[in-house]
């Protein structure tokens, strides 16, 4: 048994795990699957026609991206079903955690490329780049650096559970 400050089996743990993974994944499959049918409608939309071969290129890529998106954030989901009852839980976990990271990675990519097109489209301003690289700076700040800073700054050494921490004082996250 992992000494995690929790009095549960390697079973347990993997349920938990499981548990918190599948409320993670609600949150950012809501999201993606939102973006990904409004991605899907714009193509039947006159302005489309109209778009010139750069932006339809940056709009297929788009779409292209939100699929994988989906597929990656839903694919926890499907990997569970075909492997429930064959006690993998803690592998499921570890791969479901994967692929929901990839689909996070994935949808910061989908919301970069749509936040980029749109803003083309609207604004036709040279500072759109710019505009674009400061929002995705701040998803890789509330996604992925702030993450990193806690999980370095409030661990101990050790191996440890990926979902708890416990701060140098001894006091829970």
């Amino acid at each position: 048994m992992q000494d995690d400050g929790r009095n549960e089996s390697a079973e347990e743990r993997a349920d938990r795990q499981w548990q918190e993974l599948v409320q993670e994944i609600r949150v950012a499959q809501t999201g993606v699957q939102i973006l990904f049918g409004f991605l899907l409608t714009v193509v039947f939309t006159p302005h489309f026609q109209g778009l010139d071969p750069t932006d339809k290129t940056i709009y297929i890529v788009t779409v292209i991206l939100g699929s994988m998106a989906t597929g990656a954030l839903i694919g926890p989901v499907a990997f569970h079903r075909i492997v429930s009852g064959r006690r993998m839980k803690p592998q499921a976990v570890a791969w479901a955690s994967r692929l929901t990271f990839l689909g996070i990675v994935l949808l910061l990519a989908t919301l970069t490329s749509a936040l980029f097109l749109i803003l083309r489209v609207a604004t036709h301003d040279d500072h759109v780049p710019w505009i674009v690289a400061g929002v995705m700076a701040w998803y890789l700040l509330c996604w992925f650096a702030l993450p990193l800073w806690a999980r370095i700054r409030y661990t101990t050494d050790g191996p440890q559970d990926e979902h708890a921490t416990t701060d140098r004082s001894g006091a829970g996250a």
